[in-house]
């Protein structure tokens, strides 16, 4: 077993540069099924979904090369089997890409259904209705996955909720499909649009991305032969903005579009915190305790699910009393019972949290119990007195790459050790 041990009550200082967005790189792998030949990635987040990802692949008969750390080169020429390692699929939540991506290219999949962070109810039957619209047959049974299609031909998908997973997927199964597929109150993430870019690259013809109606001109055939970088990750960019905020630190994070964080610099702005926007990095620095502010997690524009907890962090020790309206995943609180063991005071009921906020947190022994959550747990270690060791270190490996070496690099006094 693996935990971090960090001394706390370190005000973070120094540069960061951010890496590609995990959101993306778990859809553009998927993605480049749908391509027959070769295409390089760069810019690829070095971590443990990621190399999930590139193992589910090779097991499909896909031939990676992992030209340096971060970009890889993939050749999806031998696509082999219509069976996805299920042992695989079942580790994480992105693993459902290969579903519409392997109905475009061989018209068959049956993989294991997606696990991932346990942050409640996941349905997946916005994605299936789309299949269906598009012309597939879907079955769910025995905790599997098997979808099927004689031909994909385009259709008008509504989606009932706005669902990211849902809205990349039946794009995926589309980019092949005959004739046009529109999808209408689609998601608007960044990630999204980097997916639709990475296709479109590769000779897709996809238009909207990043609007809530979204527009695919099937096409004959990908051919690849092309370059494509990831997008900077949003949320570790903005991981850090707070992480700056709670310490009372002064970081300048490198390599982020502003543009994706301005819902998170509005709320730091509201606490107390100043920011200073250069276009591709933003520098965040705070020299008070932050003040109390009120949040609801929304999708893109609004703030993300994927910043709450790390934003939990910062008002947990602010003055007065916050609250957080999570609209998006039911558990996302799971971590306020780890962040109440350090001297919080935070009662969350349902899909509010209340926070009053503390002078100071206390060093104590934590678990992380999803990706972001570990993240928080990072931060809240940094901010608080004595030494905190931290737990259940596989969530926060899959979405964060070199995290203590970053943070390290910052100031701060944070080390693995292995039990």
């Amino acid at each position: 077993m693996e935990k971090l041990v960090i001394t706390g009550q370190t005000p973070l200082k120094g540069e960061v540069t951010i890496s590609g967005a995990k959101n993306a790189a778990v859809a553009i792998l998927p993605a480049t099924l749908l391509i027959d030949g070769v295409c390089t990635i760069e810019n690829i987040p070095n971590i443990s979904d990621v190399k999930i990802s590139c193992e589910i692949l090779e097991k499909l008969g896909a031939k990676i090369t992992w030209n340096t750390p971060n970009e890889i080169t993939i050749d999806t020429r031998n696509i082999n089997t219509t069976v996805a390692p299920l042992d695989l699929t079942r580790k994480f939540r992105a693993s459902y890409y290969i579903v519409g991506a392997m109905l475009g290219r061989k018209g068959k999949i049956q993989v294991g259904m997606p696990g991932g962070c346990k942050l409640g109810a996941r349905p997946i039957d916005q994605h299936i209705k789309g299949f269906e619209a598009l012309g597939a047959t879907v079955e769910v049974e025995k905790g599997n996955i098997t979808a099927t299609a004689d031909k994909l031909v385009g259709n008008s998908v509504y989606m009932d909720v706005v669902s990211v997973g849902a809205t990349i997927n039946v794009m995926l199964s589309a980019v092949l499909a005959e004739g046009t597929t529109v999808i209408d109150n689609a998601a608007k993430e960044p990630h999204i649009v980097d997916v639709a870019n990475f296709l479109n690259t590769m000779g897709a013809d996809i238009r909207g991305a990043g609007t809530d109606i979204i527009k695919i001109n099937g096409v004959k055939k990908l051919s690849g032969n092309s370059t494509y970088s990831v997008v900077p990750d949003q949320i570790e960019a903005g991981t850090f903005m707070l992480a700056a905020v709670a310490s009372k630190g002064d970081i300048l994070i490198k390599n982020c579009i502003t543009k994706h964080l301005e819902s998170i610099t509005a709320k730091i702005i509201e606490v107390g915190g100043q920011v200073e926007d250069y276009g591709d990095s933003i520098r965040v620095w705070c020299d008070r305790r932050p003040g109390k502010a009120n949040i609801k997690t929304l999708p893109y524009p609004g703030f993300p699910t994927d910043l709450q907890p790390q934003m939990g962090v910062v008002l947990s020790i602010a003055e007065g009393t916050s609250i957080i309206n999570e609209s998006i995943w039911e558990s996302r609180f799971q971590y306020t019972e780890e962040l109440n063991k350090m001297g919080a005071k935070i009662t969350a009921q349902g899909k509010s949290a209340f926070f009053e906020g503390v002078d100071k947190l206390y060093s104590a022994p934590v678990y992380s119990t999803d990706l972001r959550a570990g993240a928080a747990l990072i931060i809240a270690g940094i901010i608080a007195e004595g030494e905190t060791e931290i737990y259940n270190l596989e969530h926060i490996d899959r979405g964060y790459e070199n995290i203590e070496e970053k943070f390290r690099n910052l100031g701060a006094k944070i080390k693995r050790i292995k039990e």
